[in-house]
């Protein structure tokens, strides 16, 4: 079976290990600081096979060759990735990765990044999707256009509703600041945030999400919706999400 190690990272990254305890190999799922990384697996017990880069900002593969340097581990990454380091195996949207037995799908969600990719492992229910979507956020569109944006919101949305997403930062409970002003009507909404708030106060971590509770909740993923559409304007739903991204850069 899979197993995901979880752990804080840099000032608000989380790392994550997936380990598969039948072949023994394990999977840096990005790479924000590679001491961490080689520090967490020594401490669990494994050893880093392999290298899988979800997009190619520093915080998420700046740690990639001093993690291979350390353990000769494979790097798997979008073409990107080359920006900061070697790969030894360039994935995009339509492929499939595999750890052991189990198999990820390569999905295009590009926006954030025009490379940016996450790993969904439908059989486990788990998808690894990196700065794309948040809880109750998705990531800064630093270099794609709306539409592909909205489009690639769209994959994920496609995924089964009870997939555990694991993104990348510890955002929430700003992102849920920006949602209740966004859809100040939703009561899941309400419910959530106020959870949100409790976990934070506690120290807790907010992340992992689930699908099914950010279709109902995260503004971004809902700009296809009638309400949010007559409240943030557009004619059709990228241009909806144009202008709630627009409104998170500025809140």
């Amino acid at each position: 079976m899979l197993e995901v190690h979880q752990f804080p990272c840099l000032s608000d990254n989380y790392g994550y290990l997936l380990h598969d305890s039948e072949s023994g190999e394990t999977a840096a799922i990005d790479t924000p600081d590679a001491d961490e990384y080689l520090e967490q697996a020594k401490a669990k017990g494994w050893t880093i096979t392999h290298i899988w880069n979800t997009h190619w900002h520093p915080d998420h593969a700046g740690g990639n060759g001093d993690i291979a340097k350390a353990v000769g581990a494979k790097i798997v990454a979008p073409q990107e990735v080359e920006k900061l380091s070697s790969i030894d195996q360039v994935v995009s949207h339509g492929d499939t990765v595999t750890l052991g037995s189990h198999t990820a799908q390569v999905i295009d969600v590009s926006g954030h990044t025009n490379g940016h990719v996450a790993f969904n492992f439908p059989d486990s229910g788990i998808a690894f999707v990196g700065d794309s979507v948040f809880a109750l956020g998705c990531g800064r569109m630093f270099e794609g256009e709306p539409k592909q944006f909205w489009d690639s919101l769209q994959r994920i949305k496609a995924f089964s509703e009870d997939t555990v997403l694991y993104c990348a930062h510890e955002y929430t409970q700003a992102n849920a600041a920006f949602a209740l002003h966004a859809d100040p009507d939703n009561p899941e909404l309400q419910a959530y945030a106020a959870e949100i708030e409790d976990k934070r106060s506690r120290g807790e971590w907010t992340v992992p999400t689930v699908l099914k509770r950010e279709l109902a909740t995260n503004p971004f993923l809902r700009a296809d919706d009638p309400a949010l559409q007559a409240r943030w304007g557009g004619d059709a739903p990228h241009e909806t999400f144009a202008a709630i991204r627009a409104g998170k850069d500025n809140f």
